[in-house]
């Protein structure tokens, strides 16, 4: 796990610029950090997590003997043991046991054309004087972020936008442009950062430029059924064997490992299959809260029954207002673009305490994303079995003041296109039609209504929102995060799943039935809990996180509010009147706003 760093500048004489780049990313890469020179103009740099193979032989960049061929890349292959087979049936010699060699010669000697094989969560550069190319290319789960600055006579590329305006990619200004998405989505739109002229690339995209920078090509890889592999008919017994391979490979690393264990069905099944596998304990770390009138969250309850069945023993991280409140200028300086998901803080707060012992953090994202287990997907089954029924009681009843907010979002969110429809209910609120419109052009209409849903959350939601925190949260810390759920075999099992069958199960009824048959019914059917801040609780309950919250929200709407509709602008007058109907978008204003403060004037 590393940072990834190019500079390709005709004008830059010396590597002040990308030097500049990897100092201000040695939290992704605390082991190591080195600059290359490759000729005139074109310098390649990394910062290295040691993971595997924790020799200096192994350190980043990667080059050969004739000094033609160069890698910086930032990842863990799933199927590297195969590739190096096939490598070294083909004469390639070795001289480490990292990914990351084996990775350099596949791309040597595959070039473009070998990267649809390659498994894994990777973002990578490699420059090919032979063939007088660079390519950066990313992986299609979308697991590692990859930014570019093209400019003229110029391209920089980083794993993280704060290094390329450290060396003077893009100006630093913030695009007011992404506010609406932001105000919906929690993030930007894809391809898009919160800086104009920087841009991120795509899960699956790879773009070829020449040696001065400029474009050639580019290309979407899939996520390809392997070579031989037969067709099986997806049920709980194929889940289990997926998952159990998958947890095999992602828990295994030659440094400490632990687990965000929220207690809940997705992360207790990874841990429990890794230990009834191995008999191996490992680390375990849980949010709890400080609440006010005495509440306390049961997530470490469930997660400390768990593991001291197992030997090991769960460390409750408990976060209460005025922690928060101690550390969010800090977390906020480390948040490389804003994210409204107070999920983001709290992973950013737990890998803070689990770096104190571990180098790696499993978590269970992607689940619900693969096996619809969000609310958002049981509603959009309920509309799909009666939709025009739906939407004509939408037009008559979505205004009655009698309804729960949950059932008025859903009404108001009915549109007389399916995929608006699911649009907003992805959404933070139902999405006004100009920006309903862009999203439609990235919808996916690939399979049937429920499957082209799930990919919409897997392409956007997935991606954008809950990777960008599980990668940003880890790394500020220098903690390689690894999520075996969206490991290939598991992807590709989802995919193979029906619309019939999918409509016809409960959620994510393959996890369930799968703690049931290992004796945990318990955790099976315990309701399911969203992973986030008690903002209610403290903003009713703590004066200065009342005090903080409301004051950058008020501030925003002073230099930012013109760019929101009309029907928002009260939230920016007195937000105490709407945090009961409205505190997540609050909370998420609050955020953009000291984040434009700390890193975007």
């Amino acid at each position: 796990m590393c940072g990834v760093h190019l500079l390709v500048d005709s004008s830059a004489k010396d590597d002040v610029a990308i030097t500049k780049m990897v100092e201000s990313c040695t939290h992704r890469g605390p082991d190591h950090a080195e600059v290359i020179r490759i000729r005139r103009g074109i310098f390649l740099a990394s910062n290295r997590l040691k993971i595997s193979d924790l020799r200096d032989e192994a350190n980043q960049p990667i080059s050969n003997q004739e000094q033609n061929a160069f890698l910086s890349w930032n990842g863990f292959l799933y199927n590297y043991q195969d590739l190096k087979n096939q490598l070294l049936e083909e004469g390639v010699v070795f001289k480490t046991r990292s990914d990351g060699e084996v990775l350099f010669h596949w791309l040597k000697e595959k070039g473009t054309k070998g990267i649809a094989a390659i498994e894994g969560m990777f973002a990578l550069v490699f420059v090919d004087l032979k063939s007088s190319e660079i390519i950066l290319a990313r992986d299609p789960v979308g697991m590692k972020s990859l930014y570019f600055y093209q400019g003229e006579n110029k391209l920089l590329c980083s794993s993280e936008v704060n290094c390329l305006l450290k060396a003077g990619g893009g100006k630093k200004g913030f695009d007011t442009d992404q506010i609406v998405p932001f105000w919906y989505l929690r993030t930007s739109l894809p391809t898009n950062s919160f800086f104009k002229e920087i841009k991120e690339l795509l899960p699956g995209q790879v773009l070829k430029f020449d040696l001065d920078g400029q474009n050639i090509s580019q290309l979407k890889i899939p996520i390809h059924q392997r070579s031989g592999e037969k067709e099986t008919v997806p049920d709980q017994t194929v889940f289990k064997q997926r998952l159990t391979e998958a947890v095999l490979t992602h828990f295994t690393a030659e440094v400490p490992v632990g687990m965000i264990l929220s207690g809940g069905a997705d992360s207790s099944l990874l841990y429990h299959i890794w230990y009834k596998e191995t008999g191996v304990p490992l680390p375990s770390y849980t949010i709890g809260f400080e609440m006010a009138k005495g509440k306390r969250s049961s997530d470490a309850k469930y997660a400390a029954n768990l593991t001291k069945t197992m030997g090991g023993g769960n460390q409750e991280i408990k976060i209460g207002p005025d922690y928060f409140l101690d550390t969010w200028e800090e977390y906020i300086a480390q948040l490389d673009q804003p994210v409204g998901d107070s999920a983001s803080y709290l992973t950013w707060a737990l890998a803070k305490e689990a770096r104190k012992q571990v180098k790696v953090l499993v978590s269970g994202v992607g689940a619900d994303e693969l096996f619809a287990g969000y609310n958002r997907h049981k509603a959009f089954k309920a509309y799909l079995k009666h939709p025009q029924l739906w939407q004509n009681f939408s037009s008559l009843l979505k205004h009655v003041p009698l309804w729960s907010r949950s059932y008025q979002k859903f009404l108001k969110s009915i549109h007389t296109d399916p995929s608006r429809t699911f649009i907003n209910f992805a959404a933070l609120n139902p999405v006004p039609e100009e920006l309903g419109m862009s999203l439609k052009k990235i919808y996916p209409f690939a399979g049937r209504d429920f499957k082209n849903a799930l990919a919409y959350d897997q392409n956007l939601y997935l991606v954008h929102d809950l990777l960008k925190i599980h990668d940003n949260a880890c790394m500020a810390h220098g903690i390689e995060g690894r999520a075996p759920f969206l490991d290939w075999g598991l992807m590709k099992l989802s995919d193979s799943m029906s619309e019939e069958l999918l409509l016809s199960i409960p959620a994510k009824s393959w996890i369930k039935e799968t703690l049931v048959k290992e004796g945990l019914e318990t955790i099976a059917n315990r309701e399911k809990k969203g992973f986030g801040l008690p903002i209610l609780e403290w903003y009713m309950n703590h004066s200065a996180f009342r005090n903080k919250l409301s004051s950058s929200v008020i501030a925003f709407g002073e230099k930012y509010g013109n760019f929101v509709a009309q029907e928002w602008q009260p939230l920016f007058k007195h937000p105490e009147k709407h945090i009961q109907n409205n505190y997540l978008l609050l909370f998420n204003v609050f955020l953009l706003s000291d984040w434009i403060n700390l890193n975007a004037q």
